[in-house]
């Protein structure tokens, strides 16, 4: 029998650690601070003529639906590149560890790289987040872009070096579920410092699901599953005073109580200062139960802080990105999610 998505993560979990110095003024910044948060760690913002390097982490993408990703980020004047093994085929994955790594590590490191953009998600990341190279990052961090699987390397490079990321569209396009306000929300994002606001929209799955209030905190998180079977490893942040975002696909809804269940158990959403749910994708029950919306009501409805369901951000229809790291701002009872910008000025 095949195996399912979540029985390859449970799997893929693995421990991690470990610091080195951080060198430029800007990278230093994003030391600790006091209480154990840390001070986000911003790239410059892209523009035209910048090298982009396009990897695999995970799976291997669709050639046609990459060309179509390529040909709109050249289309904003970037110079794209391709890792050597973003097309390699080993079984599930792009390709081994090993080379999956190897690109990576050369993406995150190589000087003239201005912006990692990943190919696609699937299931890999987790099996070599442990082992990536953050030293250049510390040294000349870059936009680093991806979501779903790669929620395990933001987090990564959250906790190693305090680098904000952008959980937003991966380079594997799809027209049909990603148009242009999806690419031109991208292209603000990396390309603009204008800060980013997401509006729920009241056609999401999530969208009843609102505990009204404001707070404000770093915004981290990602894939409710990749959170999920990271914990105690070292690509999960320390949510303490975060804007706790997620989202997921083809999750059953009494996963999705799982999931929220173990967060609740180990403490976690005892410490966040809000929640904002993104896309439930394809979260179907059985006859007579509790739909997504009805679970996340009730593991979330009595923590005491804001809760925002409905934003359009994860593997649904219109996904649109946001930063990872930098400062957000919850007001559930507008319905909106502000974001201060993922890049600096160059």
């Amino acid at each position: 029998m095949p195996l399912s998505r979540r029985h390859m993560l449970r799997m893929g979990a693995a421990a991690a650690g470990g610091a080195v110095l951080v060198g430029t003024a800007e990278a230093a910044s994003a030391q600790a601070a006091p209480g154990g948060t840390k001070r986000p760690l911003r790239a410059p913002v892209l523009a035209p003529g910048d090298r982009v390097r396009v990897v695999s982490p995970g799976g291997t993408p669709n050639p046609t639906n990459m060309a179509r990703g390529i040909e709109i980020l050249r289309s904003w004047g970037l110079e794209v590149e391709l890792g050597t093994h973003v097309f390699t085929k080993y079984g599930y994955l792009a390709g081994t560890d090993e080379e999956r790594l190897a690109d990576l590590n050369a993406a995150l490191n190589d000087p003239g790289i201005r912006a990692v953009f990943a190919a696609r998600g699937g299931y890999g990341t987790q099996r070599i987040v442990d082992r990536i190279d953050v030293s250049g990052l510390r040294r000349d961090p870059r936009v680093v872009v991806g979501f779903s699987d790669i929620t395990s390397l933001q987090g990564r490079l959250w906790r190693e070096t305090g680098l904000v990321t952008f959980y937003g569209l991966m380079v594997n396009w799809s027209d049909s579920r990603t148009g242009p306000e999806s690419a031109e929300a991208l292209r603000q994002a990396v390309m603009t410092t204008a800060p980013v606001t997401i509006v729920r929209d009241p056609a999401e799955a999530a969208a009843p699901v609102v505990v009204p209030g404001r707070a404000a905190g770093p915004l981290l998180g990602g894939c409710l599953t990749l959170i999920s079977t990271s914990l105690g490893a070292g690509d999960v942040p320390k949510f303490d005073g975060a804007i706790l975002f997620f989202e997921d696909v083809d999750e059953a809804p009494y996963s999705i109580d799982r999931m929220l269940t173990e967060l609740r158990r180990v403490g976690v959403l005892s410490r966040v200062a809000g929640v904002v749910i993104g896309q439930i994708t394809n979260s179907v029950g059985g006859p007579g139960e509790w739909d997504a919306a009805a679970v996340l009501r009730d593991r979330l409805s009595d923590l005491g802080v804001p809760v925002l369901g409905g934003l359009r951000l994860g593997h649904g229809n219109g996904q649109l990105t946001v930063p990872l790291g930098s400062r957000a701002t919850i007001d559930a009872t507008a319905g909106t999610l502000t974001v201060e910008p993922g890049v600096r000025p160059r």
